[in-house]
């Protein structure tokens, strides 16, 4: 009798034993994590402290996103063991992934290019900002994958639907962003040296093809027609200008003195001009361009037999003219002393 007393007192103990563990589990699971049954007010004393550090975080984040930051793991630490965890009467929580755990899981995310990808929620690239890599080797943003936490309800990653995961911030693809940077950087860099050097190669050093080389001598005579100009520091019009005003005011003085040197030629030297008339073969008139026409001279006569025949004029230049042509051209023109309208030099004429 007493040992089946005894057996129903230990029965009874452990039902107790069972119920107050199931009890302290469903409180602290379904209620709030951090409620206990031996210290009910400890929730308040350490319910904002997460918070606290993830906005710190959140601040650190955007204070140092340029900079390369320490990795770690999201999430507050693992809550103990309730009773019934302890006692088997409820299956314990999965361990937390050790360090070597998760170096596998980043060699694995690596091999598979996760961080040179988009982000597979926002399809976006992910440059500087904030990524998580999942327990599942899978990377995302960290706001994109906040905000699917929220909308969908579970801790479920959005590709592999794997549940539940644990989360650790990496900085992958900031430290790829700040590569391929550094390298188009370079790039541009060393690109602007090659061409500084090619353009000063090119000043100095004379090519051998023979079209090059005339115009890299053509560029350098340029370059010092400039710099002659910069150092005599006089305007290049008013330059220019004075050179035209001194080269009219010698033209001038040039014609007058042609004009006073020029003197009647004498009967000999009116046959010496004709005879350059017959030799030349001309028998046009230059204004009109009608035939010219005289008795002296018989090659002219027959061609101009069918033709009303009009004075003709001799010049001391041994031009040919009709008479009205000329008075015409005289007539209109501004000089004093008119030019030949071919030679534009001064002469004598003689009616023959």
């Amino acid at each position: 009798m007493a040992l089946r007393k005894n057996l129903k007192s230990n029965a009874s103990s452990k039902l107790v034993i069972t119920s107050a563990a199931f009890q302290d589990h469903i409180m602290r699971s379904l209620l709030h994590p951090d409620f206990s049954l031996s210290d009910p007010l400890r929730r308040h004393s350490r319910g904002k402290h997460p918070q606290v550090r993830e906005g710190v975080e959140e601040r650190d984040l955007q204070r140092r996103h340029e900079q390369e930051e320490r990795e770690y793991v999201l999430g507050p630490a693992p809550p103990p063991l309730t009773l019934a965890q302890k006692l088997g009467l409820v299956a314990s929580p999965r361990e937390k992934l050790t360090e070597d755990e998760w170096t596998r899981v980043k060699e694995r995310s690596v091999q598979q290019e996760e961080s040179a990808q988009p982000c597979a929620i926002c399809r976006e690239e992910f440059l500087l900002q904030p990524q998580v890599l999942l327990s599942c080797s899978h990377v995302f943003h960290r706001a994109c994958l906040q905000a699917f936490e929220r909308f969908s309800g579970r801790n479920r990653c959005p590709l592999c639907r794997r549940e539940p995961y644990e989360t650790r911030v990496i900085n992958d693809a900031a430290r790829l962003f700040r590569h391929r940077c550094a390298t188009r950087i370079q790039a541009y860099w060393r690109g602007y040296m090659a061409r500084k050097w090619y353009r000063t190669i090119k000043k100095t050093i004379c090519p051998k093809d023979k079209r090059l080389r005339r115009q890299f001598f053509e560029s350098r005579l340029q370059e010092l027609n400039d710099s002659f100009v910069r150092y005599c520091h006089t305007d290049t019009e008013a330059f220019l200008s004075d050179i035209d005003r001194s080269l009219s005011s010698s033209r001038r003085v040039f014609q007058q003195l042609e004009r006073k040197s020029v003197s009647e030629p004498q009967e000999n030297d009116w046959d010496r001009i004709k005879s350059q008339v017959i030799q030349r073969g001309v028998w046009d008139c230059p204004i009109c361009l009608t035939a010219l026409s005289n008795l002296s001279l018989p090659t002219v006569s027959e061609r101009s037999n069918h033709q009303q025949r009009r004075p003709t004029v001799l010049l001391s230049c041994s031009h040919l003219f009709h008479q009205l042509c000329l008075e015409a051209f005289e007539a209109f023109s501004a000089d004093s002393r008119p030019l030949c309208p071919l030679c534009r030099s001064a002469y004598h004429k003689k009616r023959i």
